[in-house]
């Protein structure tokens, strides 16, 4: 299918375009997040800038190993 080198090429190219998607989203909402009080705006800010990253568990799977899906014997 794909080599190594280039799966890793689109991996990248798929999670920058995530991120830059992600932090678009974010930053569109920011006027009605900055009315929030300060604690709520943390939270927010805490969740969403680590929940970005659950969808990349496979992408990052499939750079590696070439499968969506986790090797059987693990």
């Amino acid at each position: 299918m794909y080599e190594p080198q280039t799966r890793n090429l689109i991996g990248m190219a798929g999670i920058m375009a995530w991120m830059i998607g992600w932090i678009a989203a974010i930053v569109t909402f920011s006027d009605t997040i900055s009315a929030w009080p300060v604690l709520v705006q943390a939270v927010f800010y805490l969740v969403t800038g680590l929940i970005w990253i659950l969808p990349l568990g496979r992408v990052m799977m499939w750079m590696a190993t070439g499968s969506w899906k986790k090797p059987s014997g693990e």
